[in-house]
């Protein structure tokens, strides 16, 4: 039994269920009351300084952040988050969907702290649900601009390079935020990558052997190293005086020294036998 069967048979209780409708609605209810100026951005945001000076409500209220001001943007933005959260937590139930969020909020409010003055969102929460989602369907087609088909994969290849470019060229607030991105994805899918690129190595060393073994010639002459590849239209065959399977071109054939083996007289090391000219 894993590690996540035994939480989940202890702590399964307590998951929330329709958890990403639960965020969905928050985030349709923050833009809302930003857009009716009942509160700002601002204020909602993740700052730990003003967390640690008794504004506690921002560990929170960052998650009801809209991803954008737009409503057009904002709709798709909630639509996709829902479809693929919804699919996520079908797919694990609802403990292990509760547990990946989880921890992605706690290693959210943990990148907060390491510049307690920026203000942090709840952005790459949601990118690290849809890196889940294109890991577990990645033949899952999107249609751009209701048009052109791309599948999910490449839209996740281009966001794993956005946070590898912010990694390494952003801040140290950018660079916490990508590692708590891609921080319950690793613990989840981590297992899974290293043991398919494990897999991978030894299939490609077995299919490199295979190749090699079927572009070795069938025939090879024992002088000369003529084969049917090189020599096409040369006649191959093995010698019946030869001691063992040698094998010689028409050129070589009736000129060759036939090879006998012989036991020495007096072996070096117990009665080996060996290969002489006759």
């Amino acid at each position: 039994m894993s590690l996540l069967d035994k939480l989940e048979r202890r702590f399964g209780w307590c998951a929330i269920p329709n958890l990403t409708m639960l965020l969905t609605c928050a985030q349709a209810t923050g833009f809302a009351l930003i857009w009716a100026k009942l509160t700002t951005w601002d204020n909602m945001a993740l700052v730990m300084s003003e967390v640690a000076e008794g504004q506690v409500w921002r560990l929170g209220t960052f998650l009801f952040l809209p991803a954008t001001m737009s409503p057009i943007w904002l709709f798709f933005a909630l639509y996709l988050f829902y479809l693929m959260g919804s699919t996520l937590e079908a797919h694990w139930g609802e403990f292990r969907y509760n547990l990946f969020l989880a921890i992605a909020y706690l290693a959210t409010v943990a990148a907060a702290c390491v510049a307690p003055h920026e203000p942090a969102t709840n952005v790459y929460l949601g990118g690290s649900v849809f890196l889940a989602f294109a890991y577990l369907f990645p033949n899952f087609e999107l249609l751009i601009f209701f048009i052109l088909p791309v599948k999910i994969k490449w839209l996740a290849l281009l966001q794993w390079i956005g946070y590898f470019l912010s990694f390494t060229m952003g801040d140290w607030m950018q660079k916490a935020m990508v590692l708590a991105a891609v921080s319950n994805f690793l613990l989840f899918f981590g297992k899974d990558i290293f043991r398919g690129a494990r897999d991978g190595k030894r299939r490609m060393e077995w299919n490199a052997r295979h190749l090699a073994k079927r572009d070795k010639p069938f025939h090879n002459c024992a002088i000369c190293g003529a084969n049917e590849r090189t020599h096409p239209k040369m006649d191959f065959r093995y010698c019946t005086k030869c001691s063992g399977s040698y094998e010689y071109c028409a050129e070589h054939l009736p000129t060759h020294e036939h090879v006998v083996k012989q036991t020495a007289a007096a072996p070096a090391a117990g009665g080996e036998e060996a290969d002489v000219q006759a």
